[in-house]
């Protein structure tokens, strides 16, 4: 399962890395460990990094793997980050978002990995999606379509133009073939995380059972943290005047569903993806309907969609941060995003 396609732009084939990172990896097989006080652990990006840092306390070394600043799910890795998973005592990751670590841990982790995806099902990306998106074809159906601005296409709204129709065919086509649909976001939701840290400590035990019994009281630590952030997430969003999130992409299933919450996405779970006019036309309408003041957008994406619909509806415009990474010399954590996050939504939701 892959959650989103990967930009493959680097000249080195994945294979050539793997060949190449042969040279960085330890000669007893990997997973050796570079410090004998500590386990060495790969985490392949930022929220994994946070959580096993919280359970791993110091008697772990966390390397991520994603930059700061950088989209992870388009991360390619160099030979020495495919040896640094090769070396890696345990490597933490979610199967099917960065595809390239996918392939490196296959090849190079063996039954080093840990994978979060595999302590709770995923959710479908359209959870906590509005229930109308996509019946504009059938109730436009014969009638031109238009873009955001209300200019007509020319085109029927039934009837996309060929390379409209195949575009968006193939993109659909790929994310059912790679995604399975699943959103990846499982840590919007602090229960999930706190159940993804529960079974890290077990894990963590298993390689380090001499100090089992810290990692499992670090968990049970987070988890009290994690509760309480639910808790407050709870009560910030019981009462509100609106319920609906208009985002730049389906990203927040989990947070939308845990909270009673409606999702109405420009566009699908790639970031990357153009919305077309008549999706544009669509959101505009919804959020008029709802009274919408806020269209949120992402830290690690350009804010020109969630701008021009902001633009057409007299909207302002938001960050809502699907915690993915941080940002380059960022003073917060996983923590200080989400009560950020949490207050951005009482304000755009006019919660009391």
């Amino acid at each position: 399962m892959v959650i989103r396609p990967a930009l493959r732009t680097v000249a080195l084939t994945a294979t050539g890395l793997l060949a190449l990172a042969g040279t960085a990896a330890c000669g007893d097989g990997g997973g050796g460990g570079a410090d004998p006080d500590r386990v060495d652990v790969v985490a392949a990006f930022y929220p994994l990094q946070f959580v096993t840092e919280r359970v791993g306390g110091d008697a772990v070394r966390v390397t991520n793997l994603a930059k700061p600043g950088a989209e992870p799910h388009d991360l390619e890795l160099n030979p020495g980050q495919v040896g640094q998973i090769s070396d890696a005592e345990l490597v933490v990751l979610l199967a099917g978002f960065q595809p390239s670590v996918d392939e490196a841990v296959e090849q190079q982790a063996g039954g080093r990995a840990f994978d979060v995806a595999t302590v709770a099902p995923l959710l479908d990306a359209t959870a906590g999606s509005h229930e109308h998106e996509g019946e504009g074809e059938e109730e436009h159906a014969g009638e031109g379509a238009e873009s955001a601005t209300g200019e007509p296409t020319g085109e029927p709204t039934g009837e996309p133009g060929a390379g409209e129709e195949h575009a968006e065919e193939t993109a659909g086509e790929e994310h059912a073939e790679e995604t399975g649909g699943k959103d990846p976001h499982v840590w919007l939701d602090p229960t999930r995380l706190a159940g993804i840290a529960d079974k890290l400590a077990e894990r963590l035990g298993a390689v380090d059972p001499d100090r089992a019994a810290d990692y499992t009281a670090r968990a049970a630590t987070l988890r009290t943290e994690l509760e309480a952030l639910d808790s407050e997430y709870a009560q910030g969003l019981r009462t509100c005047e609106r319920r609906e999130l208009v985002t730049s992409h389906t990203a927040f299933a989990y947070l939308a569903e845990r909270y009673q919450l409606e999702q109405i996405g420009i566009s699908g779970l790639s970031p990357e993806d153009e919305p077309a006019p008549q999706r544009l036309a669509e959101v505009a309408a919804e959020a008029r309907e709802h009274r919408t003041t806020t269209i949120f957008f992402e830290t690690l994406v350009s804010p020109k969609v969630a701008e021009t619909i902001a633009r057409e509806v007299g909207a302002k415009t938001a960050v809502l941060d699907p915690i993915e990474g941080l940002q380059p010399d960022s003073t917060g954590d996983y923590f200080s995003v989400m009560r950020s996050n949490l207050q951005t939504l009482k304000t755009a939701l006019g919660c009391s």
